[in-house]
């Protein structure tokens, strides 16, 4: 029997309310915005939320000076109108790719993420 349910990933930031827009818009889920707090939701139950912490730095990546802490894959159908949507929301293309199933990107934050075929 498990201990716990429905494990939420909380992300820090400087700005909760912007990076959840990225992030909602690029999964069609609704936030529920506070001050410094913000949790997006799927209709089916998942969440993610993102803090406002002063002082952010973000990930360097694939270097570990300040290390990525975290980073979401998602999975899409198609690379090249993933790629376009995601970049029209504010995300960047990483110049580091490492593979060729999925690409590697920095939220408006500077998270790296990835777009996955699988």
């Amino acid at each position: 029997m498990a201990i716990a349910r429905f494990p939420t990933i909380v992300i820090d930031c400087p700005d909760p309310a912007a990076l959840a827009k990225f992030y909602g818009e690029m999964l069609d889920w609704k936030a529920e915005i506070s001050e410094d707090w913000v949790d997006l939701k799927a209709d089916y139950g998942q969440c993610i939320s993102f803090q406002q912490v002063e002082n952010y730095r973000a990930p360097v990546w694939p270097e570990q000076e300040v290390p990525q802490q975290f980073h979401l894959d998602v999975v899409v159908d198609d690379l090249d109108t993933a790629e376009a949507a995601v970049v029209a929301l504010g995300a960047t293309r990483h110049s580091h790719q490492p593979g060729t199933s999925f690409r590697v990107f920095l939220d408006p934050a500077g998270h790296p993420f990835c777009l996955c075929l699988n």
